[in-house]
């Protein structure tokens, strides 16, 4: 795959025309994973400002290099959803669109006259992704929610860290991008129901603590049926064992060897055949029962040699063995390039950069890298000769500031 390429002749949702009202990460998470596979993707940005994300993090030009990989496949259009005239023409967009996205903060919508009762009115077959830090009902639906605060709400933040020191963020904005493709799957069905089973549009209505509560686990069932409360363990996994990290002469190396068989051959290659032939070994609820035995083997054997000889016993052991990546060893290895897992995409303004590829794979209609992200309102006047505006109309929008 090379980014900036010719889209294939036929893509998995070509024909699928997407609004994006969403902003930062969450919504426009959701538009990037369509435009991948061929919608149209057409996101609605404020003018002056767009989208807070072109001035997240690390800046080329101006412009944050998050963006870069966030918006492609998209078109720009600048526009004041606050003004009326805005608003009409985002209800004509609407009413041509398969799919429109957002994650204001429920009721925004409602306030500009574009709620969903509106917006079925006007397009039956709407389907409507709209994702919130609560909902759109319940008691917490109007507080304000950001990933950071859905990710502790859904249990996560509590199982992150040390035991006994301060719960840590996991490192990215993962609550937002479990949101987004809990939202992408939920389009997906109802663009399937809608099409095969003659339903009409749906609201696909996302919380960003439900989507990280929906990966927990058995978090719940657990205390349900024994009042435990999982906590924070570290870098192990509690009840499966071994699964670790273990530290080398220079680094870290994480050995998952709680397979039955898998366990047998880890303790043969790091010397202790006592353990591996041990009767209450045999099955994971007798190594839970040893684990710190069990670690404690395993990291006196790591602890003397590198990363690199660790990584080389196991995999001539036959145990799932690897090193904690940094970006620099993402971009290093052979197997994300061979994989198309980073490629090298051209920006609007012509320089490169090497961003990641897409996910998941399909082997007859694969996503493609085919459009850099937009400049804020670059496509303005594209989308709105489309729904049948002249240029007179679209000059006197701009001179009254509703178009960027």
């Amino acid at each position: 795959m090379t980014a900036n390429a010719a889209p294939l002749p036929r893509a998995a949702l070509a024909g699928v025309r997407v609004v994006e009202m969403g902003q930062l990460i969450a919504g426009p998470f959701a538009g990037k994973m369509l435009g991948e596979f061929g919608a149209d993707v057409i996101k609605i940005e404020p003018p002056g400002s767009g989208d807070p994300l072109r001035k997240w993090r690390m800046l080329k030009d101006g412009t944050s290099v998050w963006w870069q990989v966030q918006s492609r496949n998209k078109r720009s259009l600048a526009l004041d959803l606050r003004a009326a005239e805005g608003q009409d023409v985002a209800r004509r967009l609407i009413a041509e669109a398969d799919v429109l996205i957002e994650n204001f903060r429920p009721g925004t919508l409602e306030g500009w006259g574009l709620g969903w009762e509106q917006l079925r009115a006007l397009n039956p077959g709407l389907v409507m992704l709209r994702i919130s830090g609560y909902g759109q009902t319940g008691p917490y639906r109007d507080q304000p929610g950001f990933g950071v605060i859905g990710e502790a709400m859904g249990g996560l933040r509590h199982l992150t860290g040390e035991p006994g020191r301060v719960p840590v963020r996991v490192g990215v904005s993962i609550g937002d991008t479990l949101a987004a493709l809990h939202g992408v799957i939920g389009v997906m069905m109802a663009l399937y129901h809608r099409k095969v089973n003659g339903g009409a549009g749906q609201v696909i209505d996302v919380a960003l603590h439900e989507a990280v509560f929906n990966v927990m686990e058995s978090l719940i069932p657990e205390y349900s049926v024994f009042g435990a409360v999982r906590e924070p363990t570290g870098s192990s996994m509690p009840g499966i064992a071994p699964t670790n990290a273990y530290r080398c002469s220079d680094g870290f190396a994480l050995i998952a060897g709680n397979g039955d068989s898998i366990f047998r051959r880890l303790m043969e290659a790091v010397g202790r055949i006592d353990l591996a032939h041990a009767p209450d070994l045999a099955g994971n609820v007798g190594r839970v029962a040893r684990v710190a035995e069990i670690d404690a083997a395993i990291e006196a054997w790591t602890s003397t040699r590198t990363v690199a000889d660790v990584l080389a016993a196991m995999a001539a052991a036959r145990v799932p063995a690897g090193r904690v990546y940094t970006a620099k060893d993402i971009h290093q290895d052979p197997h994300y390039r061979a994989r198309e897992m980073i490629v090298r995409q051209v920006t609007r303004d012509g320089w490169s950069l090497d961003v990641p590829g897409v996910v998941p794979k399909l082997s007859e209609t694969p996503g493609t890298l085919h459009s850099p992200a937009p400049r804020l309102g670059e496509d303005t006047d594209a989308v709105l000769r489309e729904l049948g505006l002249d240029e007179e109309a679209i000059a006197a929008l701009r001179a009254r500031g509703v178009l960027g």
